[in-house]
């Protein structure tokens, strides 16, 4: 749909905001996508017709996605979490930072050439909440969720090791300080730890067997699903885990290496 509603279009139109995000491949959560988005290098002007939304601000670099020009990976960010609610903004924006790298300062340099732009003061909020080391919309959720529950924020993504220095597995969440470890528990969690011929019962005992584990080396295991998140029914919890004095834990967390972050040819126009 992007490239037919794009090929009609007059030279010069940029895809941008959730449509850029969807041919990046990236998770676009609750997000309409009813419309192509795309951006011209004009102030003001923008309009909105029965297949597409034209937006009118300064773009100065695009990336070539599929024989069409795309807003930049940060720009994409930037341009969403201006535009759409501030959870759905994170869950893509996390996505994005993970997928392409990208850091707080450049990031920083994108928000800084929106300024003016209507949802500013939302984009700031947005962005300092990003963490790309999240791996699924349920984690970008949780942590959404502690901020505003007046929690620390925790680490993303560690990996535990025994005192003698063997890979136990690795967690969502943890405060290494506290000794506690966290697990968003969801369907495509689960789906990412399947091998080859294994059944989801199978993965959910293996994984509580696990937890036994990190509990015999002194870590305190909070766990949550959807059904959890949807109800209020985490910070509770994690907040008198946090508050319990326990031993310090004889195993350790470690932060798990990122993936090789994507990089696009970036060219000006």
């Amino acid at each position: 749909m992007v490239a037919a509603v794009v090929a009609e279009m007059a030279a010069g139109a940029v895809v941008s905001h959730q449509s850029a995000a969807v041919l990046y491949g990236t998770t676009v959560w609750r997000a309409p996508l009813e419309r192509v988005c795309v951006t011209r290098n004009r102030r003001g002007g923008g309009r909105t017709r029965p297949l597409v939304k034209v937006h009118g601000s300064p773009v100065d670099s695009a990336v070539a996605v599929e024989g069409m020009l795309v807003t930049t990976p940060a720009r994409t960010v930037v341009d969403l979490a201006l535009t759409l609610p501030l959870e759905v903004a994170v869950v893509a924006g996390d996505a994005l930072a993970g997928s392409f790298g990208l850091g707080t300062a450049e990031l920083a340099g994108e928000l800084a050439r929106a300024k003016g732009r209507y949802g500013i003061n939302q984009a700031k909020q947005v962005l300092s909440m990003l963490d790309g080391r999240s791996q699924s919309i349920g984690e970008s959720l949780s942590r959404i969720m502690i901020q505003r529950a007046g929690l620390p924020a925790p680490r993303s993504q560690g990996n535990v090791f025994t005192p003698d220095g063997r890979f136990v597995g690795r967690v969502d969440f943890y405060y290494a300080g506290a000794g506690v470890v966290c697990e968003f528990d969801g369907p495509v969690a689960y789906g990412r730890l399947l091998r080859p011929g294994q059944d989801l019962s199978t993965l959910v005992h293996r994984e509580r067997i696990r937890e036994t584990y990190l509990r015999t080396l002194g870590f305190e295991v909070v766990r949550w699903t959807w059904d959890d998140l949807v109800h209020d029914r985490v910070a509770g919890r994690l907040r008198a885990a946090l508050g319990a004095h326990r031993r310090p834990a004889d195993g350790r967390v470690e932060p798990a290496p990122a993936p090789e972050p994507r990089s696009p040819s970036v060219r000006a126009l």
